[in-house]
């Protein structure tokens, strides 16, 4: 038998250019790249915490590919599903600095990339089965018709093994309108192990104008495990049949960018379910990874190891990079 995987995910890598001044584009003269989307975010974070990852995805044959494939195999993450696909570019998007305030806007460039092109039979059941977790990036619902039946392979797959599903929504509604959205997000989020949006993503897919209304709807449509992300205010736990817990976050003083926390918070959330923590400690773990990754710029760039995790949980470390 193969080797056994931690984790599995699936999603659009894109390259980043990140402005290196802060005001409009036009402006902007330096740029500094980076690899970023939301599959491979939350897979670095893990990589870096010691667990065995893979990752798989269509890039295309291009620069822009073969570095992020060099680069997410460089953090040692398993690329060998990884298919290159040179009918379409590798996707990219844009940063501008909006202000010392940690603000930023992103311009995407993505809507005829590569990974557009995946589709339910790039799906490598054998492989998916090897994991223990297992992530479908949720933007990839709206990026094709294609790409969303991948997504619901990938789902098939894994709940027909077993498996963990871990499922943060995603939600674009630059990408799609909100009933479609729900008529698609919905269904999923009720197949997944865990479901970790934001509160205001949680409202639109319910259609609810308050979180509590959100949280009973969700829980009524046999959406049990949620875990609400609320950024530098912590994360909210809401189980099924408990009473939803606030979890505080990490106070840092000089965060830099917040620039992929959500993904890096489902990361250590992850990280706590596989070392078979009580969900509250996932949860601050979660917060804790999240609270890493705000110190750099970049989306995973200041993720911890175990070793510089469990020393901040600990009290021993402030988080200072």
């Amino acid at each position: 038998m193969a080797a056994m995987y931690d984790v599995v995910s699936m999603g659009e890598s894109m390259v980043a250019f990140e402005a290196q001044s802060f005001g409009p584009l036009r402006e902007a003269e330096d740029f500094k790249k980076w690899v970023g989307g939301a599959a491979d975010n939350f897979i670095i974070a893990l990589a870096r915490l010691g667990f065995s990852c893979g990752w798989f995805s269509r890039l295309g044959d291009d620069e822009l590919g073969r570095f992020i494939h060099r680069w997410i195999r460089g953090e040692g993450v398993d690329v060998s599903r990884v298919k290159i696909d040179a009918t379409k570019p590798t996707g990219l998007f844009i940063v501008e600095r909006r202000s010392a305030e940690s603000n930023f806007k992103c311009y995407f460039y993505r809507s005829n990339s590569a990974a557009t092109n995946l589709c339910p039979e790039d799906v490598d059941e054998e492989y998916v089965a090897q994991a223990r977790v297992v992530y479908p990036e949720g933007i990839l619902l709206y990026a094709s018709e294609s790409a969303r039946r991948a997504v619901e392979r990938l789902f098939d797959v894994a709940f027909k093994h077993d498996r963990t599903i871990i499922f943060d929504p995603n939600l674009r509604l630059t990408m799609m309108g909100a009933e479609e959205a729900r008529s698609m997000v919905i269904p999923l989020m009720q197949k997944a192990t865990y479901v970790l949006p934001g509160a205001d993503e949680l409202m639109k897919i319910m259609d609810k104008p308050d979180l509590d209304a959100a949280i009973a709807r969700a829980h009524g449509m046999g959406i049990h495990n949620i875990i609400i992300k609320a950024g530098a205010g912590g994360a909210l736990l809401a189980i099924h049949g408990q009473e939803t817990r606030h979890m505080p976050g990490f106070s840092l003083q000089r965060p830099v960018s917040p620039m992929g926390a959500g993904d890096s918070f489902v990361g250590g959330f992850t990280a706590g379910l596989l070392k078979d923590q009580p969900l509250e400690t996932c949860v601050r773990w979660g917060n804790a990874v999240g609270a890493f990754c705000t110190m750099a710029y970049g989306p995973f760039h200041s993720c911890p190891t175990m070793t510089e995790l469990q020393a901040f949980l600990a009290g021993k470390e402030e988080v200072s990079r």
